[in-house]
């Protein structure tokens, strides 16, 4: 399902919904015209990490997999239930680079509400350079700043969290982006 396409059925009873105000509400939602359940859709939290070396080399990989088949990006996916923000994103590292790190603060919290995502970067200061890509990835490797295949790059979010964890690197001082991406 697409983030803004409707709710045509309901998830508990099955029955058709019809948009409307729910009382004590100010947004129209999709009411379940038999049980009267209001469905919420919420942003998709997106956890992903920035994986560092000590001299400033970033890990990315190369995805396997749609959407941006054959482009690079920082290693990160959906958010699970049950699981933090740090969890997750320690848990896509691995599945998707099988890189071996210290997960570090957040670096970047990118709103793309065209999408409803929310994503999230934290530092991971890889203790290794050994990697073991899964399924979801072709290759993964380390670029210094000058090797970064800026126009292979399959996601603003990920172009925006790699200059900003640059322009800090140069500053010697790491703060947190908080942005909108259009």
């Amino acid at each position: 399902m697409k983030p803004n396409e409707p709710i045509h059925y309901c998830y508990r009873c099955g029955a058709p919904t019809r948009q409307c105000v729910p009382p004590d509400d100010t947004r129209e939602r999709a009411v379940c015209t038999r049980c009267g359940l209001v469905h919420y859709r919420n942003p998709l939290p997106v956890a992903c990490t920035l994986p560092c070396t000590d001299d400033g080399c970033v890990l990315l990989c190369l995805r396997a997999i749609e959407p941006r088949l054959g482009y690079w990006t920082l290693p990160g996916g959906f958010m699970e239930c049950g699981e933090t923000l740090r969890e997750a994103a320690a848990r896509e590292t691995l599945e998707e680079a099988g890189a071996q790190f210290a997960l570090g603060d957040c670096i970047a919290l990118l709103s793309v509400p065209r999408i409803s995502q929310i994503h999230s970067f934290h530092l991971a200061r890889l203790t290794s350079e050994h990697f073991a890509p899964g399924p979801e990835t072709q290759q993964a490797r380390l670029f210094a700043e000058e090797e970064i295949p800026w126009d292979a790059l399959a996601f603003e979010t990920v172009r925006t969290a790699l200059r900003h964890y640059f322009a800090c690197r140069r500053s010697g001082q790491f703060m947190l982006l908080e942005a909108d991406i259009a």
